[in-house]
This record gives C-alpha cells, structure tokens and sequence, in this order.
C-alpha cells in the first residue's frame, strides 16, 4: 500500500490560498465582519492612551492647547474647551469609558461572528471533503490508510480553522494596532520611536528562522498521528481476529511503542517552542527596558510630557504585544501550513469522470470481453489477452486459482477500475463501458463482493439500503431468495436486529447472504457473485442458486466460484489460469477435457469422499466442498445462537 505520508510535503496543487479561498464559501461575510469589528476595538485601544495623554499635559497639566491637532482641538471645544474639562474631569473619564464600552462592543460581536463564520468554515470543509472522497477511484482508496483519510478530515481540518478564525482574523488587528501605534509613536518623539525599533528586526529574524522548524516538528508529528489513528481503526476493526490468536500483547505493544514515539515528538517539538518563547520574552523585555530607560532620559533633558511618556509607554505595549503574537502565528501557521497540504494532497486526488457525452443504453445486451489486458500500479500483468462473450441472459461460470485475475475482471466491468485504452475493451450490448454514464451502468450491475460489508446498523437498514421506503414484502421475498428469512425470523428481534460493526455479530455465512439480499432488493440486468457462497454449505449453495434460476431466469449472471458444485449449471465456465484463458466451455465438456477444470473437479470429489468416511454418519448434502473450507457445517445454527445471546 502507498504511504500516504510521503505525499504531505507537497503543496496543492491550487495553492493553499485557492484552497482555503475555496473552503471560504458561505463564512466570507461573516469573517468580514469579523475584521471590520476587529479594527474598530484596535482604533477603541490606540485612542485610549490620547484621551489620557490630552488630560495629563492639556487639562490638569499646563501643556497649551495649541500644540494639539485641529481634530483634537475641535474636539475640546465641542465639549467646553479645556478649561471647562478641567473643572469636570468626569467627561474625561466618561470619555474613557465611552472608548472602553465600544471596544467591548466590537470585541463581542467580533466573537460571534468569529464562532459562526468558524463553525460554517468546518461544516464547509467536511461536506466538501466527504463529497469529494466519495468520488474518488476505488484504487485511491485502496492505496490510502483509512485512519490517515480519518484524521486528515478530523484533527487538521481543526488546525485549520483555529489558524483562520483565531490567528489569520486577529492578524488584521494586530497590522492595524501596529500601524496606529507607530503613527503616534512618531507623532510624539521620533528619537524614542526608533530606539524602540532597535530589537524588532531581530525579533522578526528569530521568529521567521524558527518557523522551519517549528513545520518540519508539526509535520512529522501530523503524520505520526495518522499512523496511529490508522493503527487504531484496523485493531478496533479486527478485534475479532486478535482475540482469536491472542494477539493482545504484541498489538498493545505495538500501539504503546507507536504512542511512546509520538509522545517524543511534541515533547521535542514543546522544548524547542519553550526556547523561542524565552528567548522572545528576553528580547521583548529588552526593548521595554529600553524605551523605559530612555523615556525617563528624554522627560528629563529633551522636554518630553509626562502625558506623553504615559501613551508612549501604552503604545510600546501594544507594539510589543503583536510582535509577541508573531511568533505564536508563526507557530499556528507552520502547522496550519502542514494541515492545508494534507487536506490538499485528498483534495488534489482526481475524482471519477465520466467521458463526454456518455450515454445510458439498455443494459441487457451480450457482455464482451475483447483481448483485455490489465495490471494494477506498481504489479505485474492480472489479466492477459482475455477474449470471451456471455450471452445476453445467460450464467457464466470463473474458476480459478487465488490471484488469477477472476476478480478483476468484475472489478474492470463494473468500473471499480478503469480499463486502459491500450488494454483491450470490454462492451455490453455493443457499447463500450468507456462511454457508459458510471452511475448508469453501477445501477444495473449488481455485485456481491468476496468480502461482503455490513454497515453498523439493522439487518432491514443492510438490506434495504439501495431501496428508499422498501415494503415489508419484497424486503422479506429478497431474504427469502437468500434462504436469510428463515434465520432472521429466529432471532429474538427479527431484522430490527443490530448486527454491529462490519456485521460482526453474523456468521460467515449469513453476512454473505445478507449482503445477496441487499442485492437482490434492486434487481438488475447484470449480476456478479464474487465467491459469495463460499461460507455457506453445499445444501443452502443450491437453494440459493435454484432460487436465482428461477427469479432472475432473463439477467445475465456471472459466478465466481472455487466450488465445482457451485459452477454445475452454469451455461459456460471460464477457467482462468495467471490472468490467462485456460479453458471456456460448458461444465460437461470441461469435465470430460484434461486441464484444470477436471483436476480441481477431482481433488474436491476426493476431498468430499474422504470427508464423509471421516465424519460418518453425517449426511453428504450437509459437508461443505469448497477446497480447504470442506467440513462446514450448519453455520447458521451456531450464530443464531449467538446473535440472541
């Protein structure tokens, strides 16, 4: 399986800013406001140190009142002038707590648009994200962890939009404060503004020369998250087969040593922030130290106002402040940075399309494959030169060994996989699959897979779950052509029984013919049977096939099988042998050729015989002939039981 992993370094393929401008839509408006409240309580906050500054030199001080702006002259005068303040103090003080009232209404609404432009931004992300999952190629997922995909939609779609809504919104404010606060810083003493400066080249130096750092540690802890998330869901997954070979320990140290690795990663990653933290609080302290040093010296010898020392102290501190804040952004960026690539690497994956002018023709014609050749990524030739047609309405019966290919044959019918244009074509009806509409031609193939998928919920949900408002009776009627019916009715429940994740609380069994019934509930012109019999017994094998017969006499029906028995009536069988046509004929005359249809035909017969001496005196009808599965016995009885316990 590719490691996802290697791919996290890549940048999208749209750029991260088109990607997060993408995942915007809907949250624009509010963001928006968000900035606008944002610079109002920045103006609320720069404005407070004037009105203190104007009091101390122009009201209770003896600092004329002409060295003051037009504005802020005008301002006085509409209040009385400075010496009717200075006899009212209050208004000063109403003043402040004017300000003050603003900035607190401004910070407030700017938290709540800030909550639902953030909320809407993740809602957004996750219908965009699942949506386009969902559309991605079978081979894609086939390729990539699932507890990977898991965290990437989870934890980093988090990371991002706590850097948006928290760090790039507040960056606007932190810009605004710094460009109010040096205009006024200047405005006052243009000496003292530039010893203030001194460290904030270094400061941004420093912060900038730690931000590799601090995306090279958010990386590589990212991705160890994903590896234990992924070894996470297969444990959880496969409870089942690690009880069975008491596999606790090793799977409990696998995980400890995976967690303890993890762990060392943020340790690591925490000593090296604790470092850039100190050693930003060191230079921080330094320039405060020195515009507190030298503002005493330009008060005593260089006419500086007291009011003034006072504001220049307060914008300091807000010049101080957001430099501060850059090495935390800086920080939440590098691992902002390291989410968005990791959402763009899904992002960037390429999701199903159908040609154009695909077309929806009648889905009950003759099936052709003609010299299909096919390989998946990175491994060697599955299917070569295979050349067969199957009669409208026909059975067609595969045999073969483990990776013989018959699988992916289904797989390239059923576009799971898409067929290379140098790799032969395969048609129904005389119409390429290429140009058939994919959802069209899903929605009139029916496919059992080899490894039938119950989903966490009811048996009458798993089975009716292709079918909106499916009735009573052909719920039951497809169940019963499944020879499920009779099993269902016994348990305690009847199909509002739960079956658990993956249908864990079913047998073998009974998850394939489950997932037989969910098919049938739709019937379809074209159906496939991936060795989906292959954990029942013989006797319910052709029940089930009797039944078929007989409801589905007119679609063309395709039987993947290691079962001889199971292939017995099929209209023709094709042998496959190393992705290979080794033989295609009916049951009779593969019976009677040399090849490999009549070895395999002899070593189950021999296997079946030997089997009923063995366990004499069960019946033949109740032994299982399916290779090394021979001997299974009744599963039904056993896990019915179970599910009612």
């Amino acid at each position: 399986m590719e490691n996802i992993q290697s791919q996290d370094h890549i940048q999208p393929r749209k750029g991260r800013g088109k990607l997060i401008w993408q995942f915007l839509k809907g949250s624009k408006a509010f963001f928006i406001i968000c900035m606008l409240c944002s610079a109002i309580s920045g103006l609320a906050e720069t404005v407070t140190p004037q009105i203190v500054r104007v009091t101390v030199d122009n009201i209770i001080g003896s600092t004329p009142v002409d060295t003051l702006s037009p504005f802020i002259r005008s301002l006085l005068d509409a209040f009385g002038g400075a010496d009717h303040l200075r006899r009212n103090l209050w208004i000063m003080a109403l003043a402040v707590v004017a300000v003050s009232v603003i900035k607190v209404a401004a910070v407030y609404c700017f938290r709540v648009f800030n909550a639902r432009g953030s909320e809407t931004l993740v809602k957004n992300m996750r219908d965009t994200l699942y949506r386009h999952i969902e559309h991605l190629p079978f081979q894609w997922h086939m390729q990539n962890h699932t507890g990977d995909i898991i965290q990437r939609c989870t934890s980093d779609i988090d990371t991002t939009r706590n850097f948006i809504s928290e760090q790039l919104i507040v960056l606007i404010r932190i810009l605004f404060m710094l460009i109010m606060s040096m205009m006024f810083m200047f405005s006052m003493n243009v000496g003292l503004t530039l010893i203030a400066m001194i460290p904030l080249p270094v400061i941004l130096w420093y912060s900038l020369f730690f931000h590799h750092k601090f995306r090279k540690g958010f990386q590589e802890c990212d991705e160890n998250e994903g590896k234990l998330s992924a070894m996470v869901q297969e444990n959880l997954t496969g409870v089942r087969v690690v009880r069975a070979f008491g596999r606790e320990r090793y799977e409990r140290d696998r995980f400890g040593k995976q967690n303890s690795f993890y762990t060392s990663l943020w340790v690591k990653l925490g000593r090296l922030m604790a470092f850039f933290w100190c050693s930003a609080d060191i230079l921080s302290g330094v320039q405060i130290m020195l515009v507190v040093i030298f503002g005493v010296l330009f008060c005593l010898n260089r006419g500086m106002t007291a009011g003034e020392f006072i504001a220049f102290i307060s914008y300091n501190g807000m010049l101080v402040w957001p430099v501060r804040q850059l090495g935390r952004m800086i920080s939440e960026m590098s691992k902002a940075g390291v989410g968005i690539d990791r959402i763009g690497y899904i992002m960037d994956a390429e999701e199903e399309k159908d040609a154009p002018g695909s077309l929806e023709p009648p889905m009950n014609g003759d099936i052709r494959f003609d010299h299909v050749s096919f390989s998946y990524e990175g491994s060697p030739e599955m299917l070569h030169d295979v050349s067969l047609t199957i009669p409208a309405g026909t059975t067609l019966g595969i045999l073969g060994g483990t990776g013989s290919g018959k699988s992916t044959m289904m797989y390239l019918l059923d576009r799971l996989y898409d067929l290379p244009e140098d790799g032969g074509k395969i048609t129904i009806g005389g119409t390429d699959i290429r140009q058939i509409r994919r959802e069209h031609l899903r929605r009139n193939v029916g496919i059992v897979l080899q490894e039938p998928f119950l989903f966490s919920r009811t048996l009458r949900e798993n089975i009716g779950i292709t079918v909106p408002d499916l009735q009573e009776e052909e719920l039951r009627t497809a169940a019963r052509a499944a020879c499920l019916d009779d099993t269902i009715q016994s348990f305690t429940k009847g199909y509002d029984t739960a079956v658990g994740e993956r249908g864990v609380t079913l047998s073998g069994g009974q998850k394939q013919r489950a997932a037989i019934a969910r098919m049938l509930t739709r019937p379809t012109p074209i159906m496939i049977f991936d060795d989906s019999l292959s954990a029942v017994d013989t006797e319910t094998d052709a029940k089930i096939r009797a039944e078929l017969e007989k409801r589905f006499g007119s679609a063309t029906i395709i039987l993947i099988s290691h079962r001889i028995t199971s292939l017995a009536k099929a209209d023709q069988v094709l042998v496959l042998d190393h992705g290979r046509v080794a033989q295609l004929g009916t049951p009779e005359e593969l019976s009677k050729q040399e090849g490999l249809y009549k070895e395999i035909e002899n070593i189950q017969a021999d296997s079946s015989e030997s089997l009923i001496r063995e366990t004499n005196p069960l019946p033949q009808e109740s032994i299982a002939a399916n290779g090394s599965e021979a001997g299974m016995v009744n599963d039904d009885r056993k896990a019915r039981k179970e599910v009612n316990a």
